[in-house]
């Protein structure tokens, strides 16, 4: 018996990856649309489809950083600036792809611009702080892709959320899962939608001077109540206690642009992609456990506040 199951384990592993090697055909013809190329997953994600000879739409919010790009790949790779939290930048960006895609449609839509501070003890932040992030992880996503929609269903192609494993379970404060698990839940909405829900991943807006300077800025305006409730040790502590999520392979971008590459060019895209050690045996397995026990293993592994809250 337990050969027969052994055997079709093997020929379902089999058959998936087979089915999964197939690749759409006439790449070169397609457009794709990519956010946030500016740094980090766009950025490399627009080289690397580059490479692969799609022509690449590539989204930046800075000059500086649509320059840069533009200056490393070829020809075919076109930038434009835009700004996900503004609706007239959605639309003028919007219009920009429609010259240039034309009757061909849009392939692929990436949503992948992003930010992920401040990230901090929710009782630490304001509501602006929340709305800051909201309004670029998640408002940002819905804006650019209702705008982009039409174009995406005339070349029949398919959209790309960037979310996180932080979209499964929030393990710290501040607006980032909320955001996630809003795209999680819109890209269920949708019809052809891969969702990306990568672990730790070293970024430009992940690099830990960055994390430490919000996290400390935070801590700063929290009112003295907050504070002395805490206690003065508490920051010290949790930035320790962050460590952990710090991993080898955190430097490889490739292994969540790869998962990106793979819903754009195959012609069976999964709906989901992990990309990380951690996201796929730490946090996807964590989701599916009662909350009393991943509450219980996230109480042992950070600090608690002086005070009782």
């Amino acid at each position: 018996m337990w050969l027969y199951l052994a055997v079709l384990l093997g020929l379902y592993y089999f058959l998936r990856w087979y089915r999964e090697r197939q690749v759409v055909s006439h790449l070169r013809d397609k457009f794709v649309f990519i956010t946030g190329c500016d740094s980090g997953f766009g950025n490399q994600l627009a080289r690397q489809l580059d490479l692969k000879g799609l022509r690449v739409l590539a989204a930046c919010l800075m000059k500086q950083g649509a320059e840069q790009l533009r200056n490393q790949t070829s020809d075919r790779l076109q930038t434009v600036i835009l700004d996900v939290t503004k609706t007239e930048s959605v639309a003028a960006a919007t219009e920009w792809v429609k010259e240039r895609v034309g009757d061909r449609g849009l392939w692929g839509l990436v949503n992948n611009a992003g930010i992920c501070t401040p990230m901090a003890p929710n009782q630490w932040l304001t509501k602006q702080d929340f709305v800051k992030i909201l309004e670029v992880n998640l408002l940002g996503v819905i804006d650019v892709t209702l705008s982009l929609l039409p174009l995406v269903r005339k070349a029949r192609g398919h959209v790309v959320n960037v979310s996180s494993v932080m979209g499964r379970m929030a393990v710290f404060g501040g607006g980032y899962s909320m955001s996630k698990y809003g795209v999680e839940a819109f890209s269920d909405s949708l019809m052809k939608v891969a969702v990306i829900e990568p672990g730790y991943f070293l970024t430009d807006m992940t690099q830990e001077e960055v994390y430490h300077e919000n996290l400390q800025t935070s801590w700063d305006h929290a009112s003295p109540e907050i504070q002395e409730l805490y206690g003065d040790n508490f920051l010290a502590d949790f930035i320790k206690a962050s460590d952990f999520l710090k991993a080898p392979w955190a430097r490889n971008l490739s292994l969540v642009t790869n998962c990106m590459e793979h819903a754009l060019t195959a012609c069976h895209p999964r709906s989901r992609y992990s990309a990380g050690w951690d996201a796929k045996f730490l946090y996807l397995p964590m989701s599916y456990l009662p909350s009393f026990l991943v509450d219980l293993m996230i109480y042992w592994n950070y600090p608690q506040p002086a005070k009782a809250l």
